[in-house]
Parts: C-alpha cells; sequence; structure tokens
C-alpha cells in the first residue's frame, strides 16, 4: 500500500469518525427539543454550518498527524510532487464524489416535494455529503491500487 492509499484511508476514517460523533450529538440534542419548522431550519443550518468548519480543521489536525506517523513509521517522505497519474486519479475521484453527492441533494428535493417535514431534507443532505466524502476515499484508494 503506498502513501495515497493510506493517506485516503486515514482520511476517510478520521472523517466517519469525528462527523459521526458531530452529527450523533445534534441529532441526541435535535431529538430532545420541540420546535417549530422555522425553528428547525434554522438549528438544521446552523448545524451544518458548524460542521464544515470542523470537518475542514479536522482534515488539517488529522493529515499533519498522519504525515508526522507516516514519517516515523516507515521513514517514508510524503511526496514532493504530483504527476499526471495522482492529478488524472484526484480528477476522477471528485468527479464520482460530485456525482454521489448531487444524487443525494436530489434526494433531499425529492424528501421535501413528497410533504415530509424539513428535518428529513438536511438528514439527507448529510448523509449525502458524508457518502460523497467517503466515495471519494474510496475512489481515491481504488484507482490508485488497480491504475487509472
Amino acid at each position: 500500500m503506498d502513501y495515497h492509499e493510506r493517506k485516503s484511508i486515514v482520511n476517510m476514517l478520521s472523517m466517519i469518525i469525528v462527523l459521526g460523533i458531530y452529527y450523533w450529538t445534534v441529532f441526541e440534542r435535535f431529538n430532545s427539543q420541540m420546535m417549530t419548522t422555522d425553528e428547525q431550519l434554522q438549528f438544521w443550518s446552523k448545524a451544518i454550518l458548524i460542521a464544515i468548519p470542523v470537518s475542514i480543521i479536522t482534515k488539517i489536525v488529522v493529515m499533519i498527524v498522519f504525515a508526522i506517523s507516516n514519517y516515523l513509521i516507515t521513514r517514508e517522505r510524503m511526496p514532493s510532487f504530483e504527476d499526471e497519474r495522482d492529478k488524472l486519479i484526484e480528477l476522477k475521484a471528485t468527479r464520482n464524489s460530485y456525482i454521489v453527492f448531487g444524487i443525494g441533494f436530489f434526494i433531499s428535493l425529492a424528501v421535501l416535494a413528497f410533504g415530509y417535514p424539513p428535518k428529513y431534507m438536511f438528514i439527507s443532505i448529510i448523509l449525502g455529503g458524508i457518502a460523497s466524502e467517503i466515495f471519494d476515499n474510496l475512489s481515491k484508494v481504488y484507482y490508485h491500487s488497480k491504475g487509472v
């Protein structure tokens, strides 16, 4: 397993853990309160807006810790350049991620169109975002191991 595969796996697992814990607490807080529709919209909007910097900061910290621990364990430095193969893998994985997020967003609109409460729309957007992150990292691992 090369550096890029390990990096994608660590990134995926850390995001699943951090966002899983974050949204678990959000769901617990949401279920413990009775809210009007306007309050629900405000609650879920705040939850998603807070999740964005949480995930960015988590990615930065995890990648720093990964780079240091990877060097200490393997004595392998992180690659100082990105070749055409790496760029192509990144583009394909990003494409796959956008497709998954687009499907999740479409599902969230369909949920709202069929008359379900707004909380289900936000939950499907959140799940679509997490699924797209997972799919992005799985695509990177797949393309790096199999080749483009």
